[in-house]
């Protein structure tokens, strides 16, 4: 447990300005994936929600989007030692607070008050995971369209941390979405701590800004003192909030792994999609996938290859710009008819072409210095994405490229998502990384196979 208190100065949020924060990528969903969801937002005490998320709730709130809060406490133990206000009497100064505070984030939202005591969420672990599934149960929807919103589970308070390890627990179990929101974190947290730099935020408007100031300001036992006596001082000083009056909100994100589509589903279901018709993805249309390609082209960092592999090749738009750069080429894919398709349009390149064969169960023989995996990786499980990776490794030449891209946004019905692709391939190859892009909607990376060790002959 990290050892601090509310009076540290600790870093400033000047310091956080430099660190880099403000360049986080951004949270993956736009405002009708949001529409689609229902949100089941904890807070330890009043105010957390507020200070953590207050901007997100506004914008669920304008997106349409359905929300819940559950408050864990009542937030009573603020002031131990106040000669004027007893635990009872602050906690009723406080729920007040908690609700004008909500009720001007999110009219439309509902709360629950689940009355445990303060300071000891540690021991009613069970209490709030019962009902953080009664709130989700009551919205009837796919586990893959509930995302959980909690505090950081290492946010060194204990009772965030409780709250924040028990959200994370369902989330993991039951396959919700979880959004993780840092408090007191961003006080005795040093800018070289590595865990902030994978997470994203949420950018705010200034109305969704303006929103969350005044429900801060709800909150007034927090940030003004309660009496000039002694105990009863200001808890959260000016310093400390400058963190919370950035014009973006910062979370850890973990999408939903909801889902156990393999393989050999993928197959039957890009079948079903590209019998539909001829460019389903608007792949030749699309700005967005025009741009994207284009992004792929200039990250490849060899002029030309002497044999290229893209593994999940769709109907070939992609597959057609790599041939230009490769002496030999292949494009595999799990959908006939999208294979089919594929080879129709590299049968002007004689050195290219398409087959339908479903990976990693099957693989080409032969061996690459490109192998491309666009788009694909999720759509394997876990153990099948790490027998592709085995099978790259194997094929791969010493020095070649493997160039890995993929849409960002929460993929429905599968257990991976891009993040986790990329990450098990840095883990599993070990390979050094040449380049990573990454904006809200996509991820872009080249690693690259080591070359043969230099001998300096006899010695």
């Amino acid at each position: 447990m990290v050892a601090f208190s509310h009076t540290d100065t600790g870093t400033t949020e000047a310091e956080w300005l430099s660190s880099g924060v403000a360049a986080l990528p951004e949270l993956p969903l736009g405002q009708d994936e949001l529409a689609d969801m229902a949100f089941v937002v904890l807070a330890a005490h009043p105010d957390d929600e507020t200070l953590g998320a207050g901007g997100f709730v506004a914008k669920l709130h304008s997106s349409g989007a359905a929300v819940e809060l559950l408050l864990c406490t009542a937030g009573e133990a603020s002031h131990p030692e106040s000669p004027t206000t007893t635990p009872e009497q602050l906690a009723a100064v406080r729920l007040a607070e908690f609700d004008a505070a909500v009720s001007g984030l999110a009219p439309s939202a509902t709360w629950k008050f689940l009355g445990l005591p303060d300071g000891k969420l540690a021991a009613n672990a069970g209490r709030i995971a019962e009902a953080i599934r009664d709130a989700i149960s009551a919205h009837n929807r796919p586990p893959e369209n509930i995302v959980i919103v909690a505090p950081y589970r290492h946010d060194g308070h204990t009772d965030h941390d409780a709250v924040g390890a028990t959200a994370a627990k369902v989330a993991e179990e039951d396959g919700h979405g979880l959004l993780e929101y840092p408090i007191w974190y961003w006080l005795w947290a040093g800018l070289d701590d590595p865990t902030w730099q994978s997470w994203v935020r949420v950018p705010l408007s200034g109305r969704e800004l303006e929103t969350k100031g005044k429900a801060m300001g709800a909150h007034t036992s927090q940030i003004e003192p309660l009496s000039e006596e002694p105990g009863d001082g200001t808890l959260l000083s000016g310093t400390f909030l400058e963190h919370f009056e950035r014009p973006w909100e910062t979370f850890a994100w973990q999408p939903s792994k909801a889902g156990n589509n393999t393989a050999a589903d993928a197959e039957r279901i890009f079948d079903e999609v590209h019998a539909k018709g001829d460019d389903p993805w608007a792949y030749t249309t699309s700005w967005y996938e025009r741009r994207k390609r284009a992004l792929t082209l200039a990250a490849l960092p060899e002029e030309s290859y002497e044999s290229g592999l893209e593994l999940g090749c769709s109907i070939g738009t992609l597959s057609e710009e790599l041939a230009q750069r490769c002496q030999a080429f292949l494009g595999v894919e799990a959908s006939g008819i999208a294979a089919k398709k594929a080879a129709e349009r590299l049968s002007a390149y004689p050195s290219a072409e398409a087959r339908h064969l479903t990976i990693p169960h099957e693989w080409p023989e032969g061996s690459f210095d490109l192998v491309v995996l666009s788009e694909m990786g999720y759509y394997l499980a876990p153990e099948e994405l790490a027998d592709v990776f085995g099978h790259i490794k194997a094929a791969m030449k010493p020095g070649g490229t493997l160039l890995l891209c993929h849409w960002r946004h929460p993929i429905s019905g599968w257990q991976l998502d891009a993040e986790a692709v990329h990450s098990m391939a840095r883990q599993q190859l070990a390979w050094p990384t040449l380049g990573v892009y990454r904006e809200k909607d996509f991820v872009l990376e080249t690693l690259v196979a080591p070359a043969p060790a230099v001998s300096d002959g006899p010695t």
